[in-house]
């Protein structure tokens, strides 16, 4: 019903910046929680931000004050630019959407979402 594909990672230096996109096909994005985790490699996937049905951003203590996550409604697609990037951020980069009628609570836990991305790798060189 909602198709979320990644793109924007790549290979940085530390220090440097990227902007990860994540576009939805076949619904509203902005009617949906729209959230970024990420995976490292023998880690559980982790929260990074979200973003609400009113623009309220919500972000991980690792992230904030470097990261910044928005949505473009005319382009039904959502970003996360990254600046000040560090070697532990590198990790598989996931989005994920939160459907209006899901009401479990909060936004931080990824088995609240109801769909997501196939994932975009992002690493950070020292």
């Amino acid at each position: 019903q909602m198709q979320l594909v990644e793109s924007g990672g790549g290979l940085v230096q530390a220090g440097g910046s990227l902007r990860l996109s994540c576009t939805a096909s076949g619904r509203t994005f902005s009617t949906y929680v729209g959230g970024w985790f990420r995976q490292a490699p023998g880690k559980e996937r982790e929260f990074v931000a979200a973003i609400s049905r009113s623009d309220g951003r919500r972000y991980a203590d690792s992230v904030k004050g470097r990261f910044t996550i928005s949505r473009d409604n005319v382009k039904n697609t959502m970003y996360l630019e990254m600046n000040s990037l560090k070697p532990e951020d590198t990790a598989v980069y996931y989005c994920a959407a939160k459907g209006e009628s899901n009401r479990q609570p909060g936004v931080v836990a990824p088995s609240v979402y109801n769909y997501w991305g196939q994932g975009t790798q992002v690493t950070v060189s020292s």
